[in-house]
């Protein structure tokens, strides 16, 4: 079976509320205005400065906003590395 006949189609609105049935992830927050989605050991954690690393994902809503991502982000490409 090749990975195009494994492919499932959702929309972002589907993938996102799948994500958070299956405990995958949370709801979509924004780090800038919400804070960072961390667990209260976390965040003492790193207020007594450990270093604390919480993987984060940067949804887009199309290809184009991903792009734009990429050039502007190096760590964005780096990571995708592998992934694909």
């Amino acid at each position: 079976m090749s990975s195009e006949d494994k492919k499932i189609t959702m929309s972002y609105t589907e993938w996102i509320q799948y994500g958070m049935e299956n405990s995958y992830c949370g709801p979509p927050v924004c780090a800038t205005h919400d804070g960072e989605p961390w667990t209260a050991e976390e965040e003492e954690a790193f207020e007594q400065g450990d270093d604390v690393c919480v993987e984060m994902l940067r949804l887009y809503h199309d290809i184009g906003e991903r792009l734009m991502v990429e050039s502007a982000h190096s760590p964005s490409l780096w990571r995708r590395s592998g992934w694909e």
